[in-house]
């Protein structure tokens, strides 16, 4: 496991509910876990992503302000995966639909476009999670 410079920690509500979630239909492994906390450490490639329960283990969170769902409002957290349509189907046969359908994306990166094949779907707490394909560059246009 390498030690990215950037790992985030989602609270999450449920931990055994995202656990599965991320694991068997996103097809992250589990790199290490303490379920006594409701915590895993998760990795799928190079990415890398904690969950932790809220209540069971350290909980950050700033006094006052509301704990609800959906968390992570704002954020969306893009993942490179080998291939988006085994996850797709994965999520389809869980009765699970895309927030952002599947899509082939081009963005301009200085003189080149790098495309993306991409979707989004939201976790059992509603973070947003833009999985994509790398589809390679292209002259920009």
């Amino acid at each position: 496991m390498s030690g990215n410079v950037l790992v985030p920690e989602l609270a999450i509500s449920d931990w055994r509910s995202s656990r599965s979630f991320y694991t068997d239909l996103i097809g992250f492994d589990v790199a290490y876990e303490r379920p006594e906390e409701g915590f895993s450490f998760l990795c799928l490639g190079d990415a890398q992503l904690m969950i932790d329960q809220v209540g069971m283990g350290r909980t950050f969170a700033l006094d006052g302000a509301p704990f609800e769902r959906p968390f992570g409002r704002g954020l969306n957290l893009q993942i490179r995966v080998p291939a988006v349509e085994p996850i797709l189907r994965r999520l389809e046969k869980a009765g699970i639909n895309p927030y952002l359908s599947l899509e082939e994306k081009w963005y301009r990166r200085d003189d080149l476009e790098v495309g993306n094949r991409q979707f989004m779907v939201a976790d059992p707490d509603g973070y947003l999670l833009r999985l994509y394909e790398d589809l390679g560059s292209r002259p920009a246009t």
